[in-house]
């Protein structure tokens, strides 16, 4: 029997007005988050990435309720979370924290740092005066930062021991979450390395789950458990780390692989350079929302331009697909980045489900093409 999910959100949306006029009238709608779904296990840890403004942080922040959701469910161990009200929602937030991008911004430059470690102790009950004191020193102790750094202010410190603080905040409340908003991106190389041990530590000491949202596809890899990949304000892709990795369905996430650096110098990798626009999220293309950038769509619409009776085959990744473009309903003529050119028309109309794809148990892709 399978462990219930400590985290599982179904069909999310977070939806942003765009207002104008003197009366500021609604004219539309931002979609940054446009129905998201997965399910996060106690003590595992859910890698999120993809380009810059896909949605990946609006998805974090929504689960905790930072920025109201538009519709949806989040539940959270087997409860709805976003029914509470309240005291009862002032509670379970004990349970779930995040750890900011910025270490700067994310910390009050009053304040010093055993008040900024100490204030959610404080406000939720847990201890006063000598117990919170004691409470703070050890989770500076914890985090690698000295018992005297509690009368310090965040200016005096570095980035990476910002971040410590940040973490040790989040740490105050022994919360079961985290939602980590790429919390290595303003950080050095060595310094990142040094705050991701620290978290891997901690998840293994308290069985803490992560929601770990970054840029940096290797570090995502080597510390993730499974990795969803997310598009426009959906996911498009979402499997175990080293399948992901090894073996991606989605053209979305094979170009977005291509784009890692390769550590090796002799081994080369084919950069997959994307053409066509990058879509607003206040306007997203119909049907499957990467079919203006998609290569492989456009590769089987022009083998079938001619002869669409046919079949025809598709090369994707050294591999043969062989499809009937009739399936697809045919071709559809589309501009994108002042160019002109055709795709299935299947990937305009109809929004591709996430689906299993061969490969490992749970890899699910949401692609018409891809098999």
């Amino acid at each position: 029997m399978s462990e219930q999910p400590l985290l599982e959100v179904r069909d999310l949306k977070t939806y942003f007005p765009i207002k104008r006029g003197l009366l500021s009238k609604t004219v539309g709608w931002v979609k940054a988050v446009d129905g998201v779904s997965f399910d996060i296990q106690p003590g595992k840890t859910l890698g999120l990435v993809g380009e810059s403004g896909c949605g990946k942080t609006t998805v974090g922040r929504s689960i905790l309720r930072l920025i109201p959701p538009t519709s949806g469910a989040v539940r959270y161990n087997g409860e709805d979370f976003l029914a509470f009200r309240g005291e009862q929602l002032r509670r379970q937030r004990r349970k779930m924290q995040i750890i900011f991008q910025d270490p700067v911004s994310s910390l009050n430059p009053r304040m010093r740092v055993g008040n900024i470690i100490g204030e959610p102790i404080e406000v939720h009950g847990i201890a006063r005066g000598d117990e919170k004191r004691k409470l703070v020193t050890s989770l500076l102790k914890r985090v690698g930062l000295d018992e005297n750094d509690a009368s310090k202010y965040p200016h005096e410190f570095s980035g990476g021991q910002r971040q410590r603080i940040g973490i040790a905040r989040a740490l105050s409340l022994s919360p079961d979450f985290i939602v980590c908003d790429e919390p290595v991106s303003a950080l050095d190389v060595s310094i990142q390395s040094q705050i991701l041990n620290l978290l891997a530590d901690l998840r293994a000491e308290r069985n803490i789950a992560y929601l770990f949202i970054a840029h940096n596809l290797a570090v995502v890899e080597h510390f993730s458990d499974d990795v969803a990949v997310m598009y426009l304000g959906r996911i498009v892709e979402k499997a175990d780390a080293r399948e992901l990795y090894a073996n991606p369905k989605h053209p979305y996430t094979v170009a977005l692989l291509s784009a890692a650096p390769e550590p090796d110098p002799r081994r080369k990798r084919d950069r997959i350079v994307l053409g066509g626009e990058v879509p607003s999220p206040a306007d997203p293309p119909g049907g499957c929302p990467f079919h203006p950038r998609c290569q492989l769509t456009r590769d089987a619409a022009t083998q079938a331009a001619g002869n669409p009776n046919q079949p025809v085959s598709v090369n994707y990744r050294g591999s043969t697909i062989s499809l009937r473009v009739l399936d697809y309903d045919g071709t559809t003529e589309i501009e994108s980045g002042g160019e002109h050119f055709r795709v299935l028309t299947k990937c305009v109309k109809q929004v591709p489900p996430l689906e299993p794809k061969t490969g490992a148990p749970g890899h699910v892709a949401a692609c018409w093409v891809t098999k």
